[in-house]
């Protein structure tokens, strides 16, 4: 019977799992713009916010698509009786998975995972960081291929499209989402000298 994983335990389990700070970082920035879409579509916080902070678990021990990540995670979270929305959304949040993408939970985590990591790109090399960042400048940063090379335009393009919301809404959306969250997440920029 499946049970609720709540954040303590999702955070623990993420601290044992992943060492690489960038890589927690991502996990937490997904982890906040989840649970900004859930509170504004009056789903459950916690279940989205725990399944966006474990969504890459696994990756920084089993990067290989064929037969690591994210079926690590998958395993651990199906051992501790997750609920098989979350297993089923951190799926589906790895296109080369081929599973589905049928419900909101994973429609979302799909949509804001490359999102999520893009803008945070785009703070980091601006000196104010995230404060102030709009979908223009974003928009613009996806228009060059060298930048964030690792980021797939298309999944990006797709994760609004799947969402059916317009692509520089959602783009605000996540900016909003994580600007709360900007020191944690090492966006903050660098304060002004003066």
């Amino acid at each position: 019977m499946a049970r609720t994983i709540d954040h303590d335990e999702a955070r623990t389990l993420l601290e044992e799992w992943v060492s690489e700070p960038s890589l927690r970082r991502h996990c937490l920035g997904v982890a906040a713009a989840m649970r900004a879409y859930a509170r504004a579509g009056g789903q459950d916080e916690e279940l989205w916010g725990v399944t966006g902070l474990l969504h890459d678990a696994d990756y920084e021990r089993h990067p290989d698509a064929d037969t690591g990540h994210p079926r690590m995670i998958m395993a651990e979270l199906e051992r501790r009786d997750a609920p098989p929305e979350m297993v089923d959304a951190i799926a589906g949040h790895a296109a080369y998975m081929q599973v589905p993408r049928t419900t909101p939970l994973a429609r979302t985590l799909f949509s804001v995972d490359e999102l999520s990591g893009f803008v945070a790109a785009v703070a980091k090399v601006r000196p104010q960081g995230i404060h102030g960042l709009t979908p223009k400048s974003v928009r613009k940063k996806l228009k060059t291929a060298s930048f964030a090379a690792a980021v797939d335009r298309e999944d990006v393009r797709l994760g609004a499209e799947e969402l059916q919301v317009d692509l520089a809404d959602h783009i605000a959306f996540v900016i909003a989402a994580l600007e709360p969250h900007a020191e944690e997440l090492g966006i903050a920029g660098t304060p002004a000298e003066g």
